[in-house]
């Protein structure tokens, strides 16, 4: 997978969008322009833009965030480096593999946010708070 940004476990993806006088369409297929078999998809909406989202990382979980509507920003930690990505783009996808931090935050009022996941819903994936994401790296 060319990424055209990548830090860690986390990258960016512009998906390629097919368009003409009718309007633009982006495809997205699993194993081809996701990297991994798709068991859950689900969305965000109707965000107010003081509200996080997320603020947890997963053990293993494999993420592809995709902003379709609107705008929001993501911050990934992953124990060493902290980046903000603007999300805006509907044919722009964030990556996020394992132990990452992830929290999503100024949302217009317009956003609508996929997610793209490797694995059906286990809350016992989640780490939700920080202090404990950050003991993970304790031993390395």
């Amino acid at each position: 997978m060319k990424s055209d940004y990548s830090i860690s476990s986390y990258s960016i993806k512009f998906f390629k969008v097919h368009g003409d006088d009718r309007g633009c369409l982006t495809a997205i297929e699993q194993n081809r322009d996701i990297p991994f078999d798709i068991k859950r998809m689900y969305y965000i909406f109707n965000t107010q833009s003081k509200i996080k989202r997320g603020c947890h990382a997963h053990k293993t979980l494999k993420q592809c965030l995709i902003c379709v509507s609107g705008s929001c920003k993501v911050l990934v930690d992953d124990g060493v480096e902290r980046q903000t990505i603007d999300l805006s783009q509907p044919n722009k996808g964030l990556f996020i593999e394992g132990l990452i931090w992830r929290e999503l935050y100024d949302f217009s009022a317009d956003a609508v946010v996929i997610v793209l996941a490797s694995e059906l819903y286990e809350d016992t994936s989640y780490i939700n708070c920080y202090d404990e994401f950050r003991q993970c790296f304790k031993n390395e």
